[in-house]
């Protein structure tokens, strides 16, 4: 069931991400590509259009491939904090 609640959390924040950084693409103050690039990160693991497009990215922008790689180990083992250690919450 956690897991189940993760995603959904997960699904939650990453469209909501998507519809700030598309609002954020016409408005000043918000960071429209930082958001949309969250958002999709978020929504990788299970929408497939999402996954396609990182994979895209990371062919044509390799030197983003690292920070990609921790953002998603950070998202698979639910980190909260980077600073926090692993098991403790």
């Amino acid at each position: 069931m956690r897991s189940g609640v993760r995603r959904i959390a997960r699904h939650v924040l990453g469209w909501g991400s998507l519809a700030l950084g598309v609002a954020g693409l016409v408005l000043p103050v918000v960071q429209g590509w930082f958001l949309i690039a969250l958002g999709s990160l978020l929504l990788s693991p299970d929408v497939p259009l999402f996954a396609r497009l990182l994979s895209r990215i990371e062919r044509h922008l390799p030197f983003l491939r690292p920070h990609l790689d921790r953002a998603r180990r950070r998202l698979a083992a639910g980190e909260d904090h980077p600073d926090r250690p692993p098991g403790e919450r």
